[in-house]
């Protein structure tokens, strides 16, 4: 006898939870079954079919009598939970042709669409005055090829401003609600799920949000902005950190000239309201990443370079963002500035050359 090697035990006052984060099934222990299950992983030996508890766990699949092979994994534990625990989208009747599908899916739309949708903007919690941005201008090269082949992520930035109109320019071609499709109308599209970004998005969601930390644009204050798509403007949220960027980048002060950077977080609730199952937090992720790509292309069609991270501590982040909840969630962080071109900053390239500091 064996323990299934893909649960995952959450303690749930008045008892615990036993996932089956492969499968997708869930169970509820009391005590009586929590404590034989905790004898069980210490001695699987001490199995006995006649106890109806052993019996029960066994016929759960929380017990098996096979070995069940697990996949090389050289990450952690977590990262095993989460890669697995989404895969597989459970469904209980897949469609057998396009009419069975066009009708399952327009009854799913049709249940969701009977609860109310996540406020749409971020106006209901950012309520502050709001700054006008300039119209977007056509970039110096809006070559598609060009820009592919001239983007390269950089750390070394001089640190020069940017002009207000440029930024203007990369956040609408980025995240703004392109005012050119407004008349790519759709009878299928439902009310609130209209609008278009540059980027594709989950069931049209539009489930990511952009903010802002500017520290050298032109007749723009240095602090945090938020961005609003719909009326291409942005709201002063906070104040300029009191810390070098660095020490919120992970420790990588190559970057702290960087005249402007944008965290790109996830509306987990929008996400929730139309696609409950897991499978949709990767989602969140595939959406940052094309604004992330996005933006990298429009500031170097602009005449700019680039950078990206991951690398930030969540919780200062949440802080200097004012995210007050669980339901939005920093997920990614780029910029752009004038730069020098060089991959690595000189400190480091002083290094590889063996040049002393």
């Amino acid at each position: 006898m064996q323990i299934n090697p893909y649960l995952f035990i959450l303690p749930r006052t008045p008892g615990q939870i036993v996932w089956n984060y492969k499968d997708h099934t869930q169970h509820e222990l009391d005590l009586d079954y929590s404590s034989r299950l905790a004898q069980l992983i210490h001695n699987p030996e001490l199995y006995d079919n006649d106890n109806i508890i052993d019996t029960q766990l066994l016929n759960a699949g929380i017990l098996t009598t096979s070995t069940i092979n697990s996949p090389a994994w050289g990450w952690d534990e977590l990262s095993k939970i989460y890669h697995i625990g989404t895969r597989n989208i459970p469904c209980e009747h897949i469609p057998k042709n396009i009419h069975e599908w066009a009708r399952q899916y327009l009854e799913h739309c049709n249940e969701v669409l009977a609860s109310s949708a996540p406020a749409h903007d971020m106006a209901d919690r950012i309520t502050g005055g709001r700054i006008a941005l300039p119209s977007p201008s056509a970039p110096k090269d809006d070559s598609l090829s060009n820009a592919l082949i001239r983007r390269k992520t950089c750390r070394s930035f001089t640190g020069s401003p940017i002009r207000l109109r440029d930024v203007g320019s990369l956040l609408y071609l980025t995240l703004g609600y392109l005012r050119e499709r407004e008349d790519d109308c759709d009878d299928s599209i439902a009310e609130g799920l209209d609008v278009r970004r540059s980027s594709p998005s989950g069931g049209g969601l539009n489930a990511c949000e952009g903010y802002l930390l500017i520290q050298n644009v032109e007749d723009l204050a240095p602090g945090v902005y938020a961005y609003h798509p719909a009326e291409h403007a942005l709201s002063l949220i906070n104040r300029s950190p009191d810390t070098a960027l660095g020490n919120l980048l992970g420790g990588q002060h190559f970057i702290n000239n960087l005249p402007l950077g944008l965290f790109i977080t996830a509306r987990f609730d929008r996400l929730w309201w139309k696609y409950p199952h897991s499978r949709a937090y990767r989602m969140a992720f595939v959406e940052a990443g094309h604004l992330s790509q996005t933006f990298q292309l429009a500031a170097t069609a602009l005449g700019m370079n680039t950078w990206l991270t991951g690398a930030f501590t969540d919780d200062q982040i949440d802080t200097l963002l004012q995210l007050e909840n669980g339901n939005e969630q920093p997920l990614f962080f780029v910029g752009c500035g004038e730069s020098d071109g060089q991959a690595m900053c000189q400190e480091m390239r002083d290094l590889l050359r063996g040049t002393p500091a």
